[in-house]
């Protein structure tokens, strides 16, 4: 498949803290490079946490709170001076092989700015910003068509016989033609939504076999 992943674009040299960082310091990372949030690791580099600058301002809210009479025994964000008291978990992730448009949802979906990019086995591989998700997805419609045009070369003309037709403007592609079976065509077009700057696809289409309906009957 082709498409941008997200190791394309992410920054590969990561700040990151451990559990047991002060919140001071963390501060003080956020505001000397720019960043809003900060990964925390563990000794194997796995992530297990994030400190944002939302998780350091409630920590303030709290700590103001805090100066009123609170219940005993329980604990706030204000009792904490390290990373691990204070951090967001479970962290959200993002794999650096997955495509930059699952990264967008995951940004909106969970309202946060940045991701940390972890490898299979949860270790952490870089960052993804918002910034960097509007950079890959500024892309003109001709180079696109050309990313759509390859997928069709490798999803429809081989091995089975077919022709398919590909149209761009303003990112929504219309795919027209003739393929063999319904699930090639079902394929091409999930396989166009995950490129990015695609902004919608037109489905259009046909097949001469529904091979999908076959294997439901049996």
């Amino acid at each position: 498949m082709t498409g941008t992943a997200v190791r394309d674009v992410m920054t590969r040299e990561v700040r990151s803290v451990r559990k047991g960082t002060p919140i001071a310091e963390i501060a003080g990372i956020l505001a000397g490079q720019g960043i809003s949030a900060v990964p925390v690791v563990d000794d194997d580099r796995a992530v297990v946490g994030v400190v944002s600058e939302a998780d350091l301002l409630l920590r303030q809210v709290e700590s103001i709170a805090a100066s009123r009479p609170r219940v005993p025994g329980i604990r706030s964000k204000a009792d904490g001076r390290t990373a691990g008291d204070v951090m967001s978990t479970p962290a959200v992730t993002v794999e650096a092989d997955r495509p930059v448009a699952e990264a967008a949802r995951l940004m909106v979906g969970h309202r946060v700015k940045r991701l940390p990019v972890v490898d299979r086995d949860g270790k952490l591989t870089g960052i993804v910003s918002r910034a960097d998700l509007v950079r890959a997805f500024v892309r003109t419609d001709a180079e696109i068509r050309d990313e759509v045009l390859r997928d069709v070369t490798d999803q429809v003309r081989r091995p089975a016989r077919g022709e398919v037709r590909a149209d761009v403007e303003n990112g929504i592609v219309t795919l027209r033609g003739e393929v063999e079976r319904r699930s090639q065509a079902v394929l091409l077009s999930a396989l166009i939504r995950r490129i990015a700057g695609v902004v919608e696809v037109v489905d259009e289409v046909r097949f001469r076999w529904d091979d999908e309906a076959n294997r439901s009957a049996g």
